[in-house]
C-alpha cells in the first residue's frame, strides 16, 4: 500500500498496489486507463479565497495537480480520450468555516469537463471525512467515511466500468 498526502500524487502498472489517503475538504482524483492498464491518485487543496468575479485565487494548485496526473498517466502509457476518473472529497468538515470543500469540488468536476476526461464515479461533498483506498490498475475504490456519517454511509466501493471493447476488424469467434 502507498500512503499519499496533500499536495503528492501516485502512478502505477502494477495491479497489486493501492493507494491511499485521508480527506476533508481536500480532493483526490484517481485516473486511469483501463486499455493501458495503469492508473493513479493525487490529492490537492485549493486554499485560495473568492475574488471580486467569483473565481477562486491560487487555483492554479488544483491544475497543477491534475496536469501532473494526466502527464504521469501518458509517460506511462495512457491515451487521453482513454482516461477516466473518479472523484473524492470536498466535504465541509467544519460548519460555519469557509467553503474551501465545495470550492475544490466544483473545481475537480469543471477540470474534468474542461479537459474531456469521462468521469465514471466518485463521492463529493457532504460533511464527513473520508478514509480512501483505490486499485489504480482495475479502477476499484473504497471508502470509510469518518465523524458523523450516517450508519448506511460508514463504507461504500465504486466498481470500475468495464473497459472499451477493442475493434473486431474481421475476427472469427468459434464455440
Amino acid at each position: 500500500m502507498v500512503h499519499i498526502v496533500q499536495g503528492e500524487q501516485y502512478v502505477s502498472e502494477d495491479p497489486s498496489i493501492v493507494i491511499s489517503t485521508l480527506l476533508g475538504s481536500c480532493v483526490a482524483a484517481c485516473l486511469r486507463d483501463p486499455v493501458a492498464r495503469v492508473g493513479g491518485m493525487n490529492h490537492f487543496l485549493l486554499p485560495g479565497a473568492d475574488t471580486a468575479r467569483g473565481e477562486c485565487e491560487n487555483i492554479g494548485i488544483g491544475v497543477h495537480a491534475m496536469e501532473l496526473l494526466v502527464n504521469a498517466l501518458l509517460a506511462h502509457g495512457a491515451r487521453r480520450e482513454r482516461i477516466e476518473a473518479k472523484l473524492f472529497g470536498g466535504a465541509c468538515v467544519v460548519a460555519g468555516l469557509t467553503s474551501v470543500g465545495e470550492k475544490n469540488a466544483r473545481f475537480a468536476e469543471e477540470f474534468l469537463r474542461r479537459e474531456g476526461i469521462q468521469h465514471v464515479g466518485g463521492s463529493l461533498r457532504g460533511d464527513s471525512g473520508r478514509r480512501l483506498q483505490y486499485w489504480p490498475v482495475s479502477g476499484r475504490a473504497r471508502q470509510v467515511f469518518m465523524g458523523s456519517a450516517a450508519p448506511e454511509l460508514i463504507a461504500r466501493e465504486t466498481r470500475p466500468v468495464a473497459p472499451p471493447k477493442a475493434e473486431d476488424a474481421g475476427a472469427l469467434e468459434l464455440f
